[in-house]
């Protein structure tokens, strides 16, 4: 049974790998025959892997097809930037932040600025806000925010091809490192929110809600 557990882990890294490396896209479908010869393992840690992505509502099972990548929708998207934004905060005023922590952050702001593609620049807004979160000690908040941002992913991917928009959360990032910077954590959490509303309004319009 641990050996299922540990080849099931290793799954489920592999295939959240692939969905950041933009390799799974919206309406695929995840065969299982075809993973587990690819990755030389039977199909139950593989079945296992992909029940734990659906609970963690990143895949969903349809009839007759098995696992796909779900459809994106406003309704969803509302309620993932909204979590994330909510435990983001919760993370940042429950941690403490050192110089070094905070230099951490101005170097991942700078691979963020020059990020030279749309999967990089995505992959680098993730890390910037994985360094703001990660000196929170609840394991179980940062694990959800893993598995709601994987989802997210989607969403930008999809969506947030336009430099012009991330010059807007340029300036937001580096806000956030100065309020970080001054211990003035009300008002980073502020703008910290404002940032991941920001990007849900853009997404919203582009799923055509006004």
């Amino acid at each position: 049974m641990a050996k299922i557990l540990i080849l099931r882990d290793q799954v489920r890294e592999h295939l959240l790998k692939q969905m950041v490396l933009g390799n799974l896209q919206i309406g695929n479908t995840i065969n299982l025959a075809a993973l587990a010869r690819k990755l030389n393992v039977s199909v139950t840690p593989i079945r296992e892997a992909l029940t734990q992505l659906q609970q963690a509502n990143i895949i969903k099972a349809v009839p007759n097809r098995g696992f796909v990548i779900a459809a994106l929708n406003a309704k969803e998207a509302s309620d993932l930037y909204e979590l994330v934004a909510n435990l983001e905060v919760l993370a940042i005023e429950n941690s403490d932040f050192s110089a070094t922590a905070i230099e951490k952050l101005k170097e991942q702001q700078i691979v963020f600025e020059n990020a030279p593609d749309a999967i990089s620049r995505i992959n680098a807004d993730f890390e910037f806000h994985n360094l703001l979160t990660k000196y929170y000690t609840n394991d179980i908040a940062l694990q959800v925010l893993t598995d709601l941002k994987t989802r997210i992913f989607f969403y930008e991917n999809a969506f947030m091809k336009n430099d012009f928009f991330y010059n807007r959360t340029d300036n937001q990032h580096e806000a956030i490192i100065a309020a970080i910077e001054d211990d003035n954590i009300p008002t980073a959490s502020l703008l910290l929110k404002m940032n991941w509303m920001l990007i849900l309004n853009y997404i919203l319009k582009q799923l055509g809600v006004e």
